[in-house]
This record gives structure tokens, C-alpha cells and sequence, in this order.
């Protein structure tokens, strides 16, 4: 099953093995004749250990394929809750892990169209299908038969001769049915059910209403308004109004890819305000597409419904047992640890900004100022900031941050840390032109797996950037990692090179960490495999790969420009010099998110409570908070897609954070060694945390990686707030 990681989209079976190994339909299900039906069904056959049919795909078969691949499930459990045979590891636990083979590979495929190709097509199938998954997953985790089996195999976990890989195996899904309402009375688990089809159907359509608003407005510019905009974003925002329909023009489109450089190097206020305003307004216009009036205070009511009827205080302790952090309070301990120092550093921020605006608006004869900072001012002043100290402009470094050569580069770390290789493939199936597909081999050239790159943006795929595990490495059942890491670059005009923002190289590595974990994955049991960990530890890797980008081995030699020329070293240093800075925008803009994420999932929504509000809600919270007013949260309520296209992240926002500080904690044992590509680390690193999925609880291994437990200084130190240390 697809594991996507960054906004969550898979529906997370519990159940599902995602090995794809041979298992074939009991015999009291008819197989359908269908062809397109079929080739969802069907194992993945050919090279690399199997390819995913891309090629092959109908929207039309996706509803018959998912009814019949739970059709197929549905005998496969009973078969295993109806055993007369005494529960064991084998015939309970093992053939729970290896059962659903078949609805593994539809939904996969079905989870990249939701994410990559949403037409209103496929929309259809979302809006009938994700209750009825909804209620298929319950159908199983709520069986009693079944969780019997479990629980006595659970309980006798640790005598029974098992290895510690088993026991984490039965550990996990005693866990995970456990927490989905498995020891609940049929009453409770019955409404369980209605709550997790209501939510399937609400989260549907807040996506849709997002995708919608992001498609529905677009910017379109005349020559005349381009002043302060960059060569690179002017081609692309002519191709991209070309392609629209409106040829000389210059389109904006209401992406976070197109809104942020438009931001940062627009010399017309107005514009930038206007550009602002529609960006942050998403999903809450207050029309047809928005998620403020019914859809999310709907969702946070069903939500704390849900938690009570599993005996915790509020969704967000129900969520969160299973973490790192385990509870809310330690999760927010943290966060309100960092904040006074970032909204400190704020301050200072637009101190400095509104002192350029200031000196720009009057002349050096005049006593007037500039209007104060505002939030579409922020990223514009913050670009003359840099220059003004750092004597650094990135509109500079931009024509030395090629993709092409940043993938490149990111390859190479890659065989520097873990040994591996990337040979580009021809042939594979895709679903979009534009990706492509690369083989990765270890150090003795045996294949890892394969990694897909779709880089550019669409009108009908989710915006951002993210990973997704199309098939996790097992032994079990052999099969080797199928990975993909997709963004949304905006295409440029044929034969120029896609130009990137630092922060979009950040990005790059930071998602391409998430397929690093997934390409190192050596266990025997795929739902332990590869990025299958806690929430609040999987952003680990991810985050941890950023440190590389900066590094002199990677920027001598792949941010070169058109030319072939290397980044001067002189700018590499100014690179450097500058990592600390803007760091209080960075981080409120975020952290401020992972608050309000916590805090609408801490509050009480019974039946006598009044429904949260999402716009006053936000107000008021921000506002106790002290929020600086010159900067708006990374994610508004309307439009979090990380907390309400899915369960994933909702209450786990906050990982971020914690994982950030394990990543910061973790690249210092290489720096107090030999530094960043320092071997040893390094298969400390591959051998304790890269390779071993959730096979350890994240703590253990990162204790054992370490030598102790994280440290918060390093992640202060990085981002250049005070620390306890004098």
C-alpha cells in the first residue's frame, strides 16, 4: 500500500502487507474477467522485481477492483479468525501479514491518481469508495474472532520462542487494532464505524475543495507588473500562462511553488498583497469550496467523539500513544520551549526590514517612513535583509541550483553515506511524461530498489512536495523497495533548465531523505518496513538529509550554472554565513501551525460544547499566543492538509519539531567527527536507524545510535537561539 509521506494522502489499512507477493483469491471469490479490473488485481511482473502497470490504468476499474480486492481480504481474515487450530505467531500473526496482497496494489495505484491525476472522475470514485474502505477496515479491526487470536498471541509474546523482530511484529498490530476500537463493547465500535466513514467522506472533500481553490485562481499579469521578478520567473510564468490559454501573458498561480518567489522579488506591493490574500484565503472564501463552515468543525467534533469512545480525554491523547512523545503536554512542552525564542528573533526581523523600507520610502532628505511590515511584506524586505548584511543575494545563487544537477547531487551524498547507485531506466510504466525512473543498487551492484521523480506542477495534482512507499522491502516474501518523490516545480520553456529557491533545494533533499529510508530498509516484515515507523520519528530522516545540501562536497560540485560553472566560493560562504537567518519567520510560521494543529485537537467538541469555529478559533489562539502579526501560519486552518485530508498527521504536526531536533542532535555526531561524510557515522547511522524500519522502538535506536538521548541545544544552536549553555 502507498505510504506518503509529507501530506499523508494512503488510507492506511491496517492489515495490508504491502508485500505483493503470490497469494491467490479463495476460491468462493469469482475472479473478475474485466482486463482493466485485472491488471490492478494482478502481481507486479517484470523487471526490478516487478513493475507497477501505470500504463495499464482506468479510472472506471478502480471501484469493481476495490470492491472485489476486499472481497478477497474479507475470506482471507476469516479464514484466519475461523482457525480451530490454537493461535501462533504462524497462523495468526504471519498470515495476517502476508493476507490483502491484492487490495495492497489497487490502492496504491488508486492513492497516486487521488494525489497525482484527481480528476472529476476520480473525485466520483473518492466520494463513494473512501466511506466504504472506511467501513471495510473497521470490518476488520472490530473482529472479535480475529483480535482473539491476536491477543493470545500477544500475551505469550515474549515466551513463545519468538525473535525480536516478531514480537515487534505482534506488538504492532495487537497495538494498532487495540487503538482502532478492537476491545470496545459492539455498541461503541458499531458508532466507531459511522464516525470513520463520515470522516473518509469529510476529508474527501476538504481536499477537493482545496485543489479546487488552488486551481480556480490564477494571477494573470502584463509586462508592465513584472518589475522586480527574475528572468527564470518571468519564462516560467509565461509558459505557464501559455499553457493556460493565455499566450503573452504572465500567470501566477496559487501555489506555495509559484506564490513564494512572487513574494520574495515583486517590486509592487499591491500585488504582492493581492497574490497574499488568495494564497491564505484558500479554503475559506466562504463559496462552494469552503472548509471553514461545516467540513472542519464537523471534523473535530467526530474526531473528540471517537477519543472518548476509546477512553481518552481528547483526540489528540488517542493519537499520540503510540509515539515518541506519547502525550500532548510533552509534545507542547517542547514547542512552547522554542517559541519565546522564535518570536524574539521575529522582532529583531522586522526591526531590520521595516528599517530598509523605511530608508526606501523617504530618500535620504525625507522624514517619512514606509507602512509597517506586513505579512506580504515580509519575504520581499527579508531578501533586501540578506543582501544588506550578508551581502548575499539569492536571486544569485538561484542559476547555480539547477534540478537536473541538485538531483544529481543529492545522488552522490546518497553513495557517499549508504553505497548506493542510480542508473536512469527506460521502459518502466509512469504515470505522467515527465517522471522518470532510476534503478538503485547497493555497494556490491545488487539491486534496492526503484525511485520515481515526478517533478512538475498540475491543475489536478496536490500541491507541495512528498514521498510515497509504493512497495516496502520485506524478506518475508522478497521484494526489494519501490519509492517515488514528487513536487511541483513549474515547467519551464523547452530547453531551459528548471531553476529552484534554496528553500525548494531543502525541500529536494528533505523528501528525498524520506526515499533514503525507504531504499535502506533491511527487515523481514513489510508493515515494519522502511518509513513504517512512529509518526513523530519518520520525519527523522528526512529532515536529517537537509544537512547534506549545504555541505562544500555537494555545492563544489552540483550548483553549477548553464555554463558548466561552479557556485564561486565566496558565495558558498556568504551560503553558509546566512543558515541562521530569517530562522524566526522559518519557524513561527511553522511552529505556529503545530500549535493550533495540537490545541484543536486538545479542545473539548462534546455534545455540549459549542462547535469550534475555525477563523475565531485561529484568532483567539494566535492571539494568546502573541503571534507577530506580520506573518500568518505555514498552513491556515482552511487549508491544513497535513491535519484534514486524512488521519495521518492530525495531532502529529508537531513531529516536525521533535524529529527536527533529533535530525540536528544526530548530524553533530558527524561533525564532531571526522565530518558530514565521515564513514563510521555513517554505518552507525545505516545500521541503527536507516535500516531497521519499526522493528526497534525509535527511542532504543536512537539511544543506541547516539549513546544517549537526544539533545534540544543542537537544534537551538542551529537555528541561532539562546541556549542554556553560557
Amino acid at each position: 500500500m502507498v505510504h506518503r509521506l509529507l501530506t499523508g494522502i494512503g488510507i492506511g489499512l491496517l492489515l495490508s502487507g504491502a508485500s505483493f507477493g503470490a497469494l491467490a483469491a479463495p476460491a468462493a471469490v469469482a475472479a473478475s474477467t474485466d482486463p482493466d479490473v485485472v491488471a490492478l488485481l494482478s502481481e507486479w511482473t517484470g523487471a526490478y522485481g516487478g513493475q507497477i502497470p501505470f500504463d495499464r490504468v482506468k479510472v472506471a476499474a478502480f471501484k469493481p477492483a476495490l470492491e472485489e480486492a476486499m472481497k478477497r481480504n474479507l475470506a482471507e481474515i476469516s479464514a484466519i479468525a475461523d482457525d480451530t487450530a490454537a493461535p501462533t505467531f504462524l497462523n495468526t500473526i504471519l498470515t495476517l501479514e502476508r493476507s490483502g496482497h491484492a487490495l495492497d496494489r489497487v490502492q496504491t495505484i488508486y492513492a497516486v491518481w487521488k494525489a497525482n491525476l484527481k480528476t472529476p472522475e476520480v473525485e466520483a470514485v473518492e466520494a463513494e469508495m473512501e466511506p466504504r474502505l472506511a467501513a471495510f477496515n473497521d470490518q476488520i479491526v472490530q473482529n472479535p474472532k480475529l483480535f482473539a487470536r491476536i491477543d493470545a498471541v500477544y500475551k505469550a509474546r515474549e515466551h513463545s520462542g519468538l525473535t525480536p523482530e516478531q514480537q515487534r511484529l505482534t506488538w504492532y498490530h495487537w497495538t494498532r487494532f487495540v487503538k482502532e476500537g478492537a476491545q470496545l463493547a459492539p455498541g461503541p465500535k458499531a458508532r466507531v464505524t459511522a464516525i470513520n466513514q463520515e470522516l473518509a467522506s469529510l476529508y474527501s472533500k476538504f481536499m477537493s475543495n482545496l485543489l479546487a481553490d488552488e486551481a480556480g485562481y490564477v494571477l494573470y499579469l502584463q509586462e508592465g507588473d513584472l518589475g522586480g521578478l527574475p528572468q527564470s520567473l518571468r519564462d516560467s510564468a509565461a509558459q505557464e500562462a501559455k499553457e493556460k490559454g493565455h499566450p503573452g501573458e504572465y500567470a501566477i498561480t496559487n501555489t506555495r511553488s509559484s506564490m513564494e518567489p512572487f513574494l520574495t522579488y515583486s517590486d509592487r506591493r499591491d500585488l504582492r498583497e493581492k497574490v497574499w490574500r488568495t494564497y491564505y484565503s484558500r479554503g475559506d472564501n466562504k463559496d462552494a469550496h469552503d472548509n471553514t463552515v461545516s467540513i472542519i468543525p464537523q471534523v473535530l467534533k467526530l474526531r473528540y467523539e471517537k477519543a472518548r469512545l476509546m477512553g481518552y480525554p481528547d483526540y489528540a491523547s488517542w493519537k499520540m500513544q503510540d509515539t515518541m512523545a506519547k502525550t500532548p503536554a510533552k509534545a507542547m512542552d517542547l514547542m512552547m520551549r522554542v517559541w519565546p525564542a522564535t518570536i524574539a528573533r521575529v522582532r529583531e526581523e522586522v526591526a531590520d526590514m521595516q528599517a530598509i523600507a523605511d530608508k526606501e520610502a523617504g530618500g535620504p532628505n525625507s522624514k517619512g517612513g514606509a507602512p509597517a511590515i506586513a505579512g506580504w511584506d515580509y519575504r520581499y524586505y527579508a531578501e533586501k535583509v540578506r543582501k544588506a548584511k550578508y551581502d548575499l543575494d539569492m536571486d544569485q545563487v538561484k542559476p547555480y541550483l539547477q534540478l537536473e544537477h541538485l538531483r544529481e547531487g543529492m545522488f552522490w551524498a546518497a553513495g557517499q553515506l549508504y553505497g548506493f547507485t542510480f542508473t536512469k531506466v527506460e521502459g518502466v510504466p509512469v504515470f505522467a511524461p515527465e517522471m522518470v525512473t532510476y534503478e538503485v543498487k547497493d555497494r556490491a551492484g545488487k539491486h534496492v530498489a526503484l525511485w520515481y521523480f515526478d517533478p512538475y506542477a498540475r491543475s489536478i495534482k496536490a500541491s507541495g512536495a512528498w514521498m510515497d512507499q509504493y512497495r516496502s522491502q520485506q524478506k518475508d516474501e522478497p521484494a526489494a523497495a519501490i519509492v517515488s518523490n514528487n513536487t511541483n516545480f513549474v515547467k519551464p520553456p523547452p530547453g531551459q533548465p528548471v531553476l529552484v529557491s534554496w528553500d525548494d533545494a531543502v525541500t529536494l533533499f528533505h523528501e528525498f531523505g524520506h526515499a533514503l529510508h525507504g531504499m535502506n530498509s533491511s527487515v523481514t516484515y513489510p508493515n515494519l518496513s522502511g518509513t513504517n515507523v512512529a509518526r513523530d520519528f519518520v520525519e527523522f530522516p528526512s529532515q536529517l538529509n537537509e544537512n547534506w545540501l549545504p555541505t562544500q562536497e555537494v555545492l563544489s560540485r552540483f550548483a553549477v550554472n548553464s555554463e558548466g560553472k561552479p557556485i564561486p566560493q565566496d558565495l558558498v560562504a556568504k551560503i553558509l554565513k546566512t543558515q541562521t537567518f530569517n530562522t524566526g519567520f522559518t519557524v513561527t510560521e511553522y511552529l505556529a501551525a503545530a500549535i493550533m494543529d495540537m490545541k484543536l485537537h486538545t479542545t473539548p467538541q462534546g455534545p455540549n460544547d459549542p462547535p469550534i469555529v475555525p477563523d475565531a478559533f485561529e484568532k483567539s489562539t494566535l492571539d494568546a499566543l502573541g503571534m507577530p502579526s506580520e506573518i500568518v501560519m505555514r498552513h491556515r486552518t482552511s487549508q491544513f492538509f497535513h491535519v484534514f485530508q486524512s488521519d495521518e498527521y492530525a495531532a502529529g504536526y508537531y513531529s516536525y519539531l521533535w524529529a527536527e531536533v533529533l535530525d540536528h542532535d544526530a548530524f553533530e555526531a558527524f561533525t564532531q567527527a571526522k565530518g558530514p561524510y565521515d564513514p563510521v557515522v555513517a554505518k552507525r547511522l545505516h545500521d541503527d536507524i536507516m535500516s531497521i524500519g519499526g522493528t526497534v522502538d525509535p527511542a532504543v535506536a536512537y539511544r543506541k545510535f547516539r549513546g544517549r538521548d537526544p539533545d534540544v541545544e543542537a537544534y537551538l544552536r542551529s537555528k541561532g537561539f539562546p541556549t542554556k549553555s553560557p
